[in-house]
C-alpha cells in the first residue's frame, strides 16, 4: 500500500490551522508579546523552517549526526573570531561559518582518502573540534576584558539577545539558502537518493556535496545563537525525523519538515515567555521532539499505533482464511461443499484463533451457523474458499517449481494472492502445472 498524498495535506492543513489559533491562546493563557518575546518567537520560526528545510536532505541522505559534528566544529571559529575581532555578533557567526565549512571539509576528506567510515570521521572531527573550542573558551575567560562575558552561552544558545537585526539577517540569508534549494532541486534530490546514477550521468557531485553541505553549515550558523552548538542538531533534524514519518514524496516531506521546524521555534518561544525561568533553546527542541514522539505514534502506516492495529488485522485475516479453508476442506471430504464443520474440530486444528476466525468469516458472511456448534459454507464462502485453496496450490507450487521455471525471486506469503505479486505470464504457468496435478489427482481417484 501506498501513502496517500491527501493525507499529507489534511496533516499540513492542521498545522497551519494550529498556528492560527496559537497566539490567541497563547494570550488567553497570560503571554505578553512585548518587543524581546515576538523578535526570538520569529525569529525562532524563521530558523525552524530553514533549519527543517535543510534538514530534510541531512535526514535522507543519513547523515544526521553531520549537524552535530559541525555545530560542535563552530565553536572554535566562535572563539578565534572574539579573538580577532571582538565580540561582534556577525563576525562570531562568519568564524563560526568558516570553522563548520572546515569541519565538513575534514570529514569529507577522512572519508575519501582513508578506509575510515563517515561515522567515525563525524565523530573525529566533532570531538576534536569541540575541546579545540573549550580551550580557546578558557583561555579567553581568563583574558582580563569583560566583552568575553557570556561567550560561553553560544553552548547553550542564547535567544534573549536576538534582536531585529538578527531576524532581518536571518530572513536575507533564509531566502538564499530557499533559493539555492529550489534552483538545485533535482541535483540534490538527485544526489540524495542515487549518487552512482548522478555521478555516471555527469552530475558535478563534489561541488553538489559541497553546496549542500555549505547551506547545512549556514542554517547552524544561524541557529547557534537560538539553540547552541549542543542543542542546533536537533533543530536540524527533528522537524526532518517527524515529517518523514507521514510521506515517501520529498516535496511533501520538505514542506511539512519546514512547518514542523516554524512551529517548534515559535511555540517554544512562546512556551519560555510563560515563565521567564524557561530556558527558550532546549524548550524549542522539546517542543520539536515531542512533534516527532506524535509522528512515531500516529503516522499512518508508520506510526507504532497504525503498525499494531495492521498486525491484529492481519492475525485476524489470516485466522479466518485459515479457519474458511479448514471448512472447505472438511466439507470436500464429504462430497458436500455445504457440509458442516463441527467448531471443536476446528478448535482442535487452530487453537485460540479458531474463535476468532470463526467471527470474522460469519461476520463477513461467509459462513453459517447450522445446528449447534456447527458451520457451514455460503456460496460466497465457497468460492472465497476456492480462491484461497487455489492460491495456496499456487504457491506451494512455486515454492517446489520456481527455480526450473525460472520464475522471480519473491518472498513467499501464502495468505496474499500469487497474482498480485508475480507476472501474469510466471501465474498462467504455475496455473498449467497446478491443472495437471488436480487432473491427475482426479484420475487416482
Amino acid at each position: 500500500m501506498q501513502y496517500k498524498s491527501h493525507h499529507v495535506w489534511w496533516v499540513i492543513a492542521i498545522m497551519a490551522l494550529i498556528f492560527l489559533i496559537f497566539i490567541p491562546l497563547s494570550i488567553a493563557l497570560g503571554v505578553r508579546y512585548d518587543y524581546t518575546l515576538t523578535t526570538v518567537a520569529v525569529g525562532g520560526a524563521l530558523l525552524g523552517a530553514i533549519s527543517g528545510m535543510l534538514g530534510t536532505f541531512t535526514v535522507l541522505r543519513k547523515e544526521s549526526l553531520m549537524g552535530d559534528a559541525l555545530s560542535h566544529a563552530a565553536l572554535p571559529g566562535i572563539a578565534i573570531a572574539f579573538l580577532i575581532a571582538g565580540r561582534q555578533l556577525g563576525w562570531l557567526l562568519v568564524g563560526a561559518g568558516i570553522a563548520g565549512w572546515i569541519g565538513a571539509q575534514g570529514i569529507r576528506a577522512i572519508t575519501n582518502t582513508t578506509r575510515i567510515k563517515q561515522d567515525a570521521a563525524m565523530g573525529i572531527v566533532l570531538t576534536t573540534f569541540f575541546a579545540l573550542g573549550l580551550t580557546f573558551l578558557s583561555f579567553i575567560q581568563q583574558l582580563p576584558d569583560a566583552s568575553q562575558a557570556g561567550l560561553d552561552q553560544f553552548i547553550f544558545g542564547q535567544a534573549a539577545a536576538i534582536v531585529r537585526r538578527d531576524v532581518e539577517l536571518i530572513i536575507i540569508v533564509g531566502t538564499f539558502a530557499l533559493l539555492g534549494i529550489l534552483f538545485f532541486w533535482k541535483e540534490f534530490k538527485l544526489i540524495t537518493f542515487d549518487r552512482e546514477f548522478a555521478g555516471a550521468n555527469g552530475y558535478p557531485v563534489q561541488l553538489l556535496d559541497l553546496l549542500l553541505g555549505t547551506l547545512i553549515v549556514v542554517a547552524i550558523v544561524l541557529g547557534l545563537q537560538l539553540a547552541g552548538v549542543i542543542l542546533m542538531v536537533g533543530m536540524l533534524i527533528a522537524p526532518a525525523v517527524a515529517a518523514r514519518q507521514w510521506t515517501h514524496h520529498l516535496g511533501q516531506m520538505t514542506i511539512l519538515s519546514m512547518m514542523f521546524g516554524a512551529f517548534s521555534g515559535a511555540s517554544g518561544a512562546v512556551i519560555s515567555g510563560i515563565d521567564t525561568g524557561l530556558p527558550t533553546g532546549p524548550i524549542i527542541i522539546t517542543v520539536a521532539f515531542t512533534l516527532v514522539f506524535i509522528s512515531l505514534l500516529f503516522a499512518p502506516e508508520r506510526g507504532l499505533l497504525w503498525t499494531w492495529w495492521r498486525q491484529l488485522q492481519d492475525k485476524r485475516r489470516f485466522a479466518a482464511i485459515n479457519v474458511l479453508i479448514d471448512i472447505y476442506r472438511h466439507a470436500c471430504q464429504h462430497d458436500d461443499p455445504h457440509y458442516p464443520a463441527p467448531e471443536g474440530y476446528l478448535r482442535a486444528l487452530r487453537g485460540p484463533i479458531a474463535k476468532t476466525g470463526l467471527y470474522y468469516l460469519h461476520k463477513a458472511g461467509l459462513i453459517r451457523s447450522v445446528g449447534k456448534d456447527k458451520w457451514a459454507l455460503t456460496d460466497s464462502g465457497e468460492a472465497a474458499a476456492i480462491h484461497e485453496d487455489r492460491n495456496r496450490l499456487l504457491w506451494a507450487l512455486y515454492r517446489q517449481h520456481s527455480e526450473a521455471l525460472s520464475l522471480p525471486s519473491i518472498r513467499e506469503e501464502r495468505e496474499i494472492d500469487i497474482r498480485h505479486c508475480l507476472p501474469e505470464d510466471a501465474v498462467s504457468q504455475l496455473e498449467v502445472l497446478a491443472n495437471e496435478l488436480t487432473d491427475k489427482q482426479n484420475l487416482e481417484s
